[in-house]
């Protein structure tokens, strides 16, 4: 689709027209689709991620200045929620085939439990002794599940900021993780 063929449709979309929404979708929706998937290397991930890619763009089309950059617009939302899937997706563990064939779905032992539990304290003091800053970092995007813009805006920081934040903190609390290890 060449320039003058998406500009009405762009914005006819900004007047609130949802079928010239959807001309764009079913236009962009390949590329986005594309780019989300070389990104994140999951189908499941990918169909999800890009369904969320329109409807950002369907919210914040009003805010496009701009209307003949739509694609490079729309394409810079499907870039940077890519990047944040990817950050809050949880790391893949491989774990050994004895322990999954002794889960049969029945409660934990009392064993794992206490082992869980003192995990769950081990981590609660390490993040005690961080500064409150570094707590503060960790807490927005692992237990608060904040995206690194919105962090951004709340701590009233650049995203690279906050990204070293992030790394920092981690760091930090991996060694006050470590010291219960050799205790």
């Amino acid at each position: 689709m060449n320039t003058f063929e998406y500009v009405p449709l762009v914005i006819r979309a900004q007047l609130g027209d949802r079928v010239a929404f959807g001309d764009l979708v079913r236009e962009f929706q390949p590329r986005v689709y594309a780019t989300v998937l070389s990104r994140l290397r999951n189908v499941a991930e990918a169909q999800e991620v890009s369904q969320d890619v329109f409807l950002r763009a369907m919210r914040k089309l009003d805010q496009l200045r701009e209307v003949e950059k739509f694609p490079g617009w729309l394409m810079q939302i499907a870039v940077r929620l890519s990047i944040n899937r990817a950050v809050r997706r949880p790391h893949e563990v491989a774990q050994d085939t004895e322990i999954m064939v002794q889960f049969d779905g029945a409660e934990t032992q009392p064993e794992t439990q206490a082992l869980l539990s003192e995990r769950a304290d081990q981590l609660r003091s390490g993040l005690a002794k961080l500064k409150p800053l570094d707590r503060e970092t960790l807490m927005a995007f692992y237990f608060q599940g904040q995206s690194l813009q919105e962090m951004s805006r709340r701590f009233d920081s650049p995203v690279g900021t906050i990204k070293r934040r992030l790394h920092t903190a981690r760091h930090r609390l991996k060694a006050h993780l470590e010291e219960f290890q050799t205790a």
